[in-house]
């Protein structure tokens, strides 16, 4: 089989991993993943190695879902002070770069008093100096900005954290949640030292539809001899079964759910996918669009947020190779709950990353893509880096605006002016949502107090929010999405709905409201197709 053609398997499931846990984006940065390694990762393990088996009791507690505890059954604790060891050897220049950050907001705070800050920048930590701005706001409260450009550049971008591991998956829900369970070594997983902008994941994810030489995939990807068993095992010499509908129809346009906040909309002339998210291919109950799906090209992905189930490097990765352009919003320069999206998807390795502003227009083939103003589930945090977009092929609109708030519906009065009205609506209506110490915590120089924790949702539209943008508008069609319900999901957001979660009941409320006024309305779940002829 060495030298023979093959194809890899539908169900190999990729994980990028950062100092051995699961990579999300805010481990890209290095501001943010700096102090993730310090206050998120470092605590969660230490706090594991001396309380295994509170963890394990807290894990089967569904009040505790979500939380900062390590689902490993309160074993292996050896296992996880030897990767506190490791963590903290490899990663001084991060923790230093931490302390640092911790040391500068303490400064401006003392010393921050509204006078010039000449005077301060010999006082800035040592790490920090020449990558950071001091500044006030207009209330003359002090602040700085990194330069991102050159903190990249510096020892604090390490790509020798990144690994990347691979196995085969057969089930749903088989996997510990992103934030609380580090990876540790399996005998069924292949873990190799290799940075995520390395070409040779474009041919291993290539090789999926495309036969390929099983040597030259194994010498891009360093197989020793001793890996050669588990990395032969990923791959097969039968070919893919032929898909059905890869590209619509002529004449017609083409809206596919891949799940959460994952659409491909399609005509012949072009691809535009938002948010990928995207199963594997297994035996399963539920029916759903797969990576088998998906067109040989996507020109254009769509980032909606900086949120770890709206961009998604598990996936975007492994769809590098067919993308042609990332679009992304643009960023509050230099601050830290705001990091470059296009910085970091470069670094990535997608070599064509675009930044929009709000109401730019992007022309694609019969119509064009508009980035809209997007509003509210941050926290309250001045984040710039979010858009929600309208996407035109011809006579069909689609507005898609993911987790954005409709917190003053005239912004959308002013918007459709600009823009022309939608006939197809996708929102987000998980109107709960999580506090801000859950994403940011370990950004803040100070812990949250619990009531400004409690107040500050990163949540969707609720029913009154939804309700009044769909009473102002003449959309045909509206769907509930991004509630994160598809079990392939459960490891990105573990979270559950029950009969009586408020964010149920308050999408079935306004479906039903929908469908009353006439608006054929729907919460979409797993799989969805729409055909729109021109």
């Amino acid at each position: 089989m060495a030298d023979d053609k093959v194809y890899l398997k539908g169900n190999v499931q990729f994980e990028p991993l950062f100092h051995n846990w699961y990579a999300w984006y805010l481990t890209v940065p290095p501001v943010t993943a700096a102090l993730n390694v310090a206050d998120r990762y470092l605590p969660i393990m230490k706090s594991y190695a001396n309380s295994p088996l509170m963890h394990a009791a807290a894990i089967k507690n569904p009040a505790m879902r979500g939380g900062p505890f390590i689902d490993l059954g309160g074993k292996r604790v050896d296992e996880v002070r030897q990767l506190i060891r490791d963590t903290e050897s490899r990663s001084q220049p991060l923790l230093e770069f931490a302390r640092a950050l911790k040391q500068l907001w303490a400064l401006l705070l003392e010393k921050g008093t509204g006078m010039a800050m000449d005077r301060l920048y010999d006082e800035v930590p040592d790490p920090l100096k020449g990558y950071v701005e001091l500044y006030y706001d207009l209330n003359h409260n002090p602040s700085y900005r990194v330069f991102e450009s050159l903190v990249y550049r510096s020892e604090f971008y390490s790509e020798d954290a990144q690994s990347v591991a691979l196995s085969l998956i057969c089930r749903d829900r088989q996997r510990p949640f992103i934030l609380s369970t580090p990876r540790l070594a399996d005998p069924r997983i292949l873990q190799r030292k290799m940075t995520f902008s390395a070409p040779a994941l474009d041919d291993v994810f290539r090789s999926r539809r495309q036969a390929t030489s099983y040597q030259k995939l194994a010498d891009a990807m360093q197989i020793d001899a001793a890996a050669d068993p588990l990395f032969r095992d990923l791959f097969t010499a039968e070919a893919p079964s032929p898909t059905e509908g890869r590209v619509p129809d002529e004449g017609t346009v083409r809206v596919r759910y891949y799940g959460h906040a994952c659409i491909l909309i399609q005509s012949p002339k072009v691809s535009v996918m938002l948010d990928p998210i995207v199963s594997y291919t297994y035996e399963n109950d539920l029916p759903r669009f797969t990576f088998e799906d998906l067109p040989d090209t996507i020109d254009y992905v769509l980032i909606t947020h900086s949120h770890h189930d709206h961009i998604v490097l598990e996936t975007l990765l492994q769809l590098r190779h067919k993308v042609k352009t990332v679009v992304v919003g643009r960023n509050c320069d230099g601050y830290p709950q705001d990091p470059s999206l296009q910085l970091a998807l470069r670094k990535l390795g997608f070599p064509d990353v675009r930044e929009v502003r709000d109401i730019e227009e992007i022309p694609i083939p019969d119509g064009c893509i508009t980035a809209i103003p997007f509003m509210g589930e941050h926290n309250d945090l001045p984040i710039q880096s979010k858009n929600a977009y309208m996407v035109r092929i011809g006579p069909r609109s689609v507005l898609s605006i993911a987790d954005s708030c409709n917190l003053d519906p005239r912004l959308y009065d002013h918007v459709m002016k600009v823009t022309g009205e939608a006939d197809t609506l996708f929102l987000g209506m998980e109107c709960e949502g999580a506090p801000p110490s859950w994403v940011y915590g370990p950004l803040f120089p100070k812990a949250v107090p619990r009531e400004i924790d409690r107040s500050r949702r990163a949540r969707g539209c609720n029913f009154d929010e939804a309700s009044a943008l769909i009473e102002r508008f003449r959309f045909q069609e509206v769907y509930v999405y991004a509630m994160g319900q598809e079990p392939w999901l459960n490891h990105i957001l573990d979270n559950e709905f029950s009969e009586t979660s408020p964010s149920l009941l308050q999408s079935r409320r306004l479906i039903e409201q929908c469908r009353e006024r006439g608006i054929a309305a729907e919460s979409v779940y797993a799989k969805k197709e729409l055909i729109y002829r021109n």
